[in-house]
């Protein structure tokens, strides 16, 4: 995976934490979340406030 697999990473992460409400997560761990996914193989640098955005809106979707 890498930052820009929006709905995979929401998708692994509503399975990987799924007592977890993503409206409330904070971006820097967020973040921390993404780069410890299985799979996940992408440098920090390629990720902004967008991205981990574009990815708690999408995990915020796949949680209704």
């Amino acid at each position: 995976m890498k930052w820009t697999d929006t709905l995979t990473i929401a998708e692994t992460l509503h399975d990987t934490h799924p007592d977890i409400d993503p409206k409330t997560i904070r971006f820097t761990d967020l973040m921390v979340w993404v780069m410890a996914l299985d799979g996940f193989d992408d440098a920090p640098e390629h990720c902004g406030e967008k991205i981990l955005e574009a990815i708690q809106l999408a995990w915020m979707e796949e949680a209704e």
